[in-house]
Order: structure tokens, then sequence, then C-alpha cells
């Protein structure tokens, strides 16, 4: 969802990504009248929103005062709601997290009961805090799309092992219990917005971010901005056809898309195939009926116990996943790709494959050579990046 920026939103923004800035640096930005900047940050001041933070260094004349965002202006909090673990964090307006929560996304996690759970967070947070709550800005929520972000539903999703999630009004039905503001993204986009403040001193302008996990998820950044289509995005990198398969079945498991080959369903899938033929026997059963997370873990004891065929299988799914990255960087051409997920996360070898094969087939390279991380906040990011969200929309 976007607004239109007045201007004290966009300094205020642009002061709360720099850290400490100079009245000169924000009118040479801004191209305000020296007046005009001034009474602005006097506004902000008496606001609240901005403090002074000492003084900048001399270039001649006085020593230029230099501002700040109030990090207890407000509070926000970051929600993330995803197939296997959802999480919220409350943070000040500097983004220090002050408490976190963490529930997992089992059969019982319908939206009334996830509802009630983050109403009860809530409210324990702002007690624990002593906030007030008109010290609440409001809300941000990244969620496993496919999404209607103005409208605020969560549409379609694959893979919740709960039921009712459906067409479901998250952000009025939030609204409506918590009583402030909530906005909403798809949880990759909310990752790469938070994984981009953290490395705000840095300056990235184009950065890709792709989440490997129960499915596969990607954001886009270019020019310092969320790319965004027609339709939510967020899944269609699984779409990506890396082998020409079956094509007159579009959306079988051999149709060649991506997510058939990378994704914690695609190798458990693959394992429980290899199982019930007797190639491979693990410790319990990887089709339990406990859920996906319950037969990842047994993979994931499985690769570290060196299980040689559910190691090829990691490796090979990383493999995959390094093709689908190198047709996104040659087309996109991003500084910065971030990983993240449970797949990236299971072994370093993932990770490590994954990279080895994009780079060998990225074009230029290694003229053109894209760095590769697996981000600052990890697990975190959604929920980082969905309060920062709130924070850029800040009247």
């Amino acid at each position: 969802m976007s607004i239109n920026k007045t201007p004290t939103n966009r300094v205020y923004t642009y002061i709360a990504q720099r850290g400490v800035v100079s009245r000169a640096e924000l009118m040479k930005e801004f191209s305000m009248t020296s007046s005009s900047m001034t009474r602005l940050l006097e506004e902000m001041i008496a606001d609240n929103k901005l403090q002074e933070s000492g003084r900048g260094s001399s270039t001649g004349g006085r020593r230029p005062i230099l501002y700040e965002t109030n990090p207890t202006y407000g509070y926000l909090f970051g929600l993330e709601i995803s197939r296997i673990y959802s999480s919220m964090g409350l943070y000040d307006m500097h983004m220090n997290r002050l408490s976190s929560i963490r529930w997992k996304m089992d059969e019982s996690m319908t939206p009334h009961v996830f509802m009630k759970r983050v109403h009860s967070a809530v409210r324990k947070f702002v007690q624990e805090h002593d906030l007030q709550p008109s010290s609440i800005v409001g809300m941000g929520v990244g969620a496993v799309g496919p999404l209607d972000r103005e409208r605020g539903l969560i549409l379609d999703p694959v893979y919740f092992p709960a039921q009712g999630w459906h067409n479901l009004p998250i952000c009025e039905l939030l609204e409506a219990q918590l009583g402030f503001p909530v906005l909403l993204d798809n949880g990759a986009n909310t990752a790469l917005v938070g994984e981009h403040w953290a490395l705000r001193s840095e300056h990235y302008q184009h950065m890709l971010y792709v989440h490997v996990g129960a499915g596969l998820r990607s954001a886009v950044m270019s020019n310092g901005q969320l790319v965004y289509g027609a339709t939510d995005m967020e899944g269609a990198i699984g779409r990506m056809i890396i082998q020409a398969g079956n094509l007159s079945q579009p959306g079988s498991p051999i149709d060649g898309a991506l997510e058939s080959f990378v994704s914690v369903h695609a190798i458990e899938n693959e394992v429980r195939e290899l199982a019930a033929a007797g190639s491979l026997a693990l410790r319990g059963e990887t089709g339990s009926g406990n859920g996906e997370a319950l037969s990842f873990e047994l993979l994931l004891e499985a690769l570290s116990a060196g299980e040689p065929i559910v190691r090829e299988k990691f490796k090979q799914a990383a493999a995959y996943l390094g093709i689908g990255l190198a047709n996104l960087i040659n087309v996109l051409h991003p500084e910065k790709v971030i990983l993240g997920g449970a797949l990236i996360n299971a072994h370093e070898s993932v990770f490590e494959t994954a990279v080895e094969v994009a780079r060998s087939h990225t074009y230029y390279y290694p003229q053109y050579k894209p760095l590769f991380s697996k981000g600052l906040l990890k697990e975190e990011a959604v929920a980082v990046g969905a309060a920062v969200m709130v924070l850029k929309q800040l009247p």
C-alpha cells in the first residue's frame, strides 16, 4: 500500500535511513530554502519526531546542529505470517527490538486462534514496556501470498496446516482487535525491506531476495524501491521453467517449474518415494502426519548424520536453485543477492552449492560479481521489514 508522501514524511524517512544528518545536507537533498527547512525541523522537534544529536564538524563557521529521529516517538509491531512458523516483534523508531514471540503454525493455528495469540502478545508487550496505546504507530504484516495488498486480504495460500486462511481480511480483523492501523505486504517484500534497512549504510540500490522453504518466494528492489507487478509476484519464482517436462499439464510436479525441484516439499516427496520403495530408511517416518515441520526435522537429522541419499537430494536441490538464481541475476543484475528460508539454512553446503552454480552461470562473470549473503536479519527479516514498512509511511 502506498501513500502520497508529505514533505514531513520524506524528510523523516531520509533522516531515519541516514541515522544522523545536518540541516545543510537536508537542504541539498530536498531543495528547500533555509527558512522552510528550519521551520520544518522545528515542527518535527516540537512533535517529538526528531531530536538534536550534538554538533557536526566545522567547515569554517559554527559547527552545524545534527538531527536524528526520536526512538521513543512511537512504537511499531512487525508480524510475519508463514507456513511453518509465524513471529511478531515490537520495535522502537530506531528499529531496536524490544520484545518478540514465535508460534508454530500447526493444524490448530486457525485464523481465530492466531488472532487471539497476536492480541494477547500485543497486550503483554505494551504492558511490559509501560507503553501508552496512543504511542503505537501501527503494525506491518508480511504474509505468505498470494495477497490483495490494497484490500488487506490473504487470498489463497498453499501448504497451510490449518483451515480458514483463504480470502482472509487480515488487516480488517487485526485493526478491529488491536485498534491501530495495519499494513499488509508479502513476506518476501518485507524481508527485502528489512535487509535493505539493515544494510542502509552501504547504500545498495538493486537487490534480490529469495526465500526457499515450503515454497519459493522472491522480491526485487530497483533504485532503492520494491518492484511490483500487476499481481502479487511473491511466488512467481517458483513457476520459472528450468526444465522442459510435461508441458501439457501446467502445475503438475513434472512440468519443469523450479519449485518442483527446489523446496522443502519437493525434497520431502522425493525422500518419501525412496523410503516407500525401500531405498532409504530414516529414524521415524517422513510422512508421519505430524506436519511438514516434523518431517523436515527428520530430514535435517539425516542430513547432519551424513546420510548419503539425503545429502545428495539437498545438493541436487541447491544446484537447481543456483540455475534459477542465475536466470534472475542475468535479467535483473542486482548488486546483492540475499538468500533465506529453511532450505538455505538446513546446511552450509546448500548455500555454498547454490551460489557456486549461480556464479558459474552468471553472464559477464567475473567482471560482474553480485554479492551473495544470508542477510543480517535472517529469520527476523520479515517482521523487521514489516515494521519498517509502517515507519516509512508515517504521516
